[in-house]
Order: C-alpha cells, then structure tokens, then sequence
C-alpha cells in the first residue's frame, strides 16, 4: 500500500532515475547480493522501528521491492548496490528471510547519493542533522548548488538553506537536535545567537526551563536586545572568577545571568522571559510566603 503522504516533495524516484516508477519486472536475489549504500544519509537506526518492520515482513512479505543498482565488479558474493530501501533490507535479515524482491537500476554515484535521500526524506526517516549533512554531501561531493539541491529533493532553496545552517550550530547544540531534546525549531532560534557560548548557554537554560519553540524564539529576542553597553562592559570586566561566579548563580536559578563588576560594587542582573519564569524566580529567592 503506498502512503499518500509526501510531505511536499515534487519529486520522486521516477523523476530522477527514467522508468523507476514503471518498472518492466521484478527479480529476487539472495539477500547476500546486495551490500548497503556507503553514502547513505541516515546514520543511525532506530532499533525499536526495524524490528516492527521486521515483524510486519515476516507476516506480510516486502511489499514495496529494494532499488539496487549492479556492482562493476563483485565484492565476494554481492553482486548489488542499494540505491533505496535500506531498512527494508535490514529488516528482511532480522526476518530470517534468504531473498529478496529487487528492481536494477542504472545509477551514478551521485544519483544513489540522491536517490537515497529522496526516499528517507518521503518516509521521514532522517533526523535535521542527516538530512542537512546529506545536502552539504550533494554540494561539497558532485558540485551541486543549493538551487539544483532543492530541485532534486523538491524543497524550496530556502528549506535547504535552513537545514545547512543547523551544521553551523555547536557540538552541544548538534547532540541536543540528534537525541531529540530539543526541535529543529529550537536550534533554528537558537541560531539567532552569535556566538558559539550564547548558544550553549541558552541551550541550558532550555532544557533546564523545558522551554517550548515560541518561548526559546522570546529568550533570544531578549538576549540580542540587550543593552551594548552593558555587554560591552560586562565582556570588558569579566575574569574567569567573574564568569564562575555567574555559571553558579545560572545553575542555581535556571536562567541567564549577568554579573557587572565596577570600581565599587557592581550590578546583577537576572534575566526572565515570562511571568511564569518571574514567579519561579521571586517563589526561588524570596520564598513562597
């Protein structure tokens, strides 16, 4: 049965491989002949996920043929490349099964690059990070542009420059997105910070405050209209101490800190970006009466 969903995409595979919507015949080769697709997009696999599909394989049979392409020289017994269908293949392993059905295909290196993301894009397979290093593969690899990118997966330009960004965030920021703590719409707010420890710093406090996209966007807006002045003297102050002293005092109360030194005393200031997060702060520091 095929999905009616294709979250947008104008293209399929028939479009970028002539005849691969209207395949002459079906063959079945030993599971042993087919070796995965070395520039797959997906990096990690759901465990839980295969073995349902596993489970379904084993009732209903692969209803849906893998797309391999043939190998210029054998490797061993494999005598094809997947292009497409990856975990089906997986799956039909846990199975048990010894064959399976296939459709051979003509392909490129680049083509079973693209191919192989269209397919996990349709099925909603890739996490942000894979889909956005799958098109940085397209551009650093066979010399795509973002425009050729887009036309090839059936995005806008746009969507692909959005999903390139997200490869510009922090290592902390990255594990965050791949592990699913925070969205792609958080790390797109979080974007909106310059530097590299404005962004981990805000991470921490959206995850510690369980912050949702809108109320991340809020705490960004706040964070780049602060004062320069401030922030200039803040930055121009500030000694390993200093920046200790307001870790310590961020840790404790869930929020961005500064701490302002002067020639005598100094200013705290204690960031909040609603009323509820004001409330929890007066409930933390003043106590609930």
């Amino acid at each position: 049965m095929t999905s009616s969903k294709r979250r947008g995409l104008g293209k399929g595979l028939g479009a970028l491989i002539p005849g691969a919507e209207r395949p002459p015949g079906l063959i079945e080769v030993p599971l042993d002949a087919i070796v995965p697709n070395p520039l797959q997009p997906r990096q990690s696999q759901d465990s839980e996920a295969l073995q349902e599909l596993a489970d379904s394989i084993r009732e209903h049979g692969i209803l849906q043929p893998l797309i391999v392409t043939a190998l210029a020289e054998p490797e061993g017994e494999a005598e094809y490349r997947l292009i497409a269908g990856e975990r089906r293949w997986r799956a039909a392993r846990l199975a048990g099964l010894d064959r399976v059905p296939v459709l051979v295909k003509e392909a490129s290196p680049g083509e079973t690059l693209q191919l192989g993301l269209v397919e996990n894009i349709q099925r909603a397979d890739l996490n942000p990070l894979e889909e956005a290093a799958a098109y940085q593969q397209l551009i650093d690899e066979f010399g795509l542009t973002q425009e050729m990118v887009a036309e090839r997966v059936g995005r806008s330009r746009v969507a692909v420059a959005n999903a390139l960004r997200l490869l510009r965030l922090p290592q902390k920021v990255k594990a965050a997105l791949g592990s699913g703590e925070i969205s792609e719409g958080h790390a797109r707010a979080l974007l909106g910070l310059e530097g590299t420890e404005d962004q981990i710093e805000a991470l921490e406090i959206v995850l510690k405050r369980g912050l949702s996209v809108r109320q991340t966007e809020e705490l960004v807006r706040h964070w780049t209209k602060r004062d320069t002045s401030t922030k200039e003297t803040s930055t121009s102050l500030v000694t390993p101490a200093l920046r200790a002293l307001e870790d310590r005092f961020r840790s404790a109360l869930g929020t961005k800190v500064n701490l302002i030194r002067g020639k005598q005393g100094g200013r705290l200031i204690i960031h909040f970006y609603s009323e509820e997060e004001l409330q929890a702060l007066y409930d933390k520091i003043v106590g609930v009466e």
